[in-house]
């Protein structure tokens, strides 16, 4: 009777993730006409040991097919590499400001407080939307055009677009179209977009901000303390009365190399647990969901017993079909897709580091920094 009950359970979750969660699997991208109304963007960097990637980031926006004003503010977080120094070289003072973050203030996580930082300078720029762009970013040369006219042209007080995450080691083969697809499963665009709904995503690395919707949640000071600061900020903006946009793009995309499945695993550790609200009894819920979602289909099949086998067979294609269009996205092989269990398993396994790194007073560790610590 149990593994009856459990096969039936799996096939209903996946009935409901692909029929009544916004058909988030489908990850259709779109396009406005880069013809938006010419108004004032500035564009913030947080930059952060970024030597790798901040030259080609600066390069793409230098490049942009936008007729409206803009000016890019490059804000170093203590780097100790050359970020400063080829940031300075990539675009000259008339384009490109670079400054240094002030020392980390009390109550702030890095990256929020370096963009408090570079929207502290910007203001004497007047603008009427501000960009935040992750350092490895490099933009399609209508980037800043699509998203002004996204916004123009649909009232967003914020639009944010998930760039194409670089995808050519195994591991990111294995773990970066799973990334996403578990993203826009959490943070449906269908319902970020539907004022009726509290869901509030955004992707962090390419955010498009009405200058007026800042103001109107208190400044980026409101979400000073947060982790995952993209969809706090787009949850504020949202509880504000502001309208939000997600989508994806393959034009821009993130130059970022995950080469192992250690990187990739510390990435996702670094905010799961935040996401879980440190509670145990969450990451307890969690990890039973995972299992029953993603792992019990695949063992119902091995079961040897006919209607739980068929039935986990059922959900696992069902599993199958939903993941589909993320490896299309991506170019990666089909044969990826029934080993998302597997997958959904490694995601599970950093969950629980994530766990285990916040107890130990680890937590939300980048780049040098603990930024989630157990009081």
């Amino acid at each position: 009777m149990i593994p009856f009950l459990a096969s039936i359970c799996t096939v209903a979750i996946w009935i409901y993730l692909l029929l009544g969660r916004g058909k988030f699997w489908l990850l259709r991208e779109t396009e406005l006409p880069d013809r938006p109304a010419p108004r004032r963007v500035a564009v913030i960097i947080p930059a952060r040991n970024e030597a790798k990637t901040i030259r080609r980031t600066l390069a793409s926006l230098a490049e942009q097919n936008y007729p409206g004003p803009w000016h890019i503010y490059v804000v170093d977080d203590h780097s100790d590499d050359r970020t400063v120094d080829l940031a300075r070289e990539a675009a000259g003072p008339e384009l490109v400001t670079v400054m240094q973050a002030r020392p980390l203030a009390e109550g702030w996580t890095g990256k929020l407080w370096a963009l408090s930082e570079g929207l502290a300078k910007a203001e004497s720029f007047q603008p009427d939307y501000v960009l935040f762009s992750d350092a490895d970013i490099v933009h399609a040369p209508d980037s800043i055009a699509q998203l002004v006219a996204r916004a123009e042209g649909g009232g967003y007080d914020l639009v944010s677009s998930m760039v194409k995450l670089q995808c050519e080691t195994l591991a990111e083969k294995a773990l970066i179209p799973a990334f996403v697809f578990f993203f826009f499963m959490l943070y449906p665009p269908a319902w970020t977009e539907d004022p009726k709904r509290a869901t509030a995503g955004a992707a962090g690395g390419c955010i498009l901000l009405r200058w007026a919707a800042l103001d109107r949640i208190g400044g980026i000071a409101a979400i000073r303390g947060e982790l995952i600061d993209d969809c706090a900020l787009a949850k504020a903006v949202k509880k504000s009365g502001g309208k939000l946009w997600l989508g994806l793009t393959s034009k821009s995309r993130s130059i970022r190399s995950y080469g192992t499945f250690g990187e990739i695993g510390r990435m996702i550790s670094r905010t799961a647990f935040w996401q879980l609200r440190h509670s145990t009894a969450l990451l307890a819920g969690t990890v039973a969901g995972m299992f029953i979602t993603y792992m019990l289909p695949p063992l119902l099949v091995f079961s040897g017993k006919l209607v739980p086998a068929g039935l986990g067979a059922y959900a696992w294609i069902l599993m199958i079909a939903g993941y589909a269009p993320t490896l299309r996205f991506y170019g990666v092989s089909m044969l990826w897709a029934p080993l998302l269990p597997l997958v959904a398993l490694f995601y599970t396994g950093a969950t629980v580091h994530s766990a285990v790194q916040y107890w130990s007073g680890r937590g939300g560790e980048w780049k040098g920094r603990a930024q989630d610590r157990k009081a």
